[in-house]
């Protein structure tokens, strides 16, 4: 993996979502929703974006590979936008479509433009 993220956003389904968050489980990741939470409260027919932020490496656990952590725009069952992480294996990513459009691109958060997004908390969505 190279010491950079690519600069990109991914659309998911809510189904590779599943996918992609049991990768992060499997693998120990810190930031995972676990078992049931993204069947249960995400919209399941919706399309979620997926940023790479940063290479995380953590440095007390070496078992850990380094991943990437990602902030997650998620739209949920009742038409809420609300953000969170996820930490992704770079290579279960890789065959993923990259958003198209830059309005897209814009809208999904960045590490320094969270602010004022909601995130879920306790398998609900409220404000931060």
């Amino acid at each position: 993996m190279s010491s950079g993220v690519p600069r990109t956003v991914k659309a998911i389904d809510t189904a590779e979502l599943i996918r992609l968050d049991a990768g992060a489980v499997a693998y120990g990741f810190n930031r995972n929703h676990g078992t049931g939470w993204l069947a249960s409260y995400p919209a399941l027919e919706a399309v979620h974006y997926l940023r790479p932020v940063f290479v995380h490496r953590a440095g007390r656990r070496p078992e850990f590979p380094r991943h990437w952590r990602c902030i997650l725009l998620l739209t949920m069952r009742d038409g809420q936008e609300v953000f969170s992480l996820l930490d992704v294996w770079p290579a279960s990513s890789d065959h993923l479509p990259e958003t198209p459009d830059s309005a897209t691109k814009r809208a999904v958060p960045t590490a320094r433009t969270t602010e004022g997004c909601r995130r879920p908390r306790n398998g609900h969505s409220s404000n931060p």
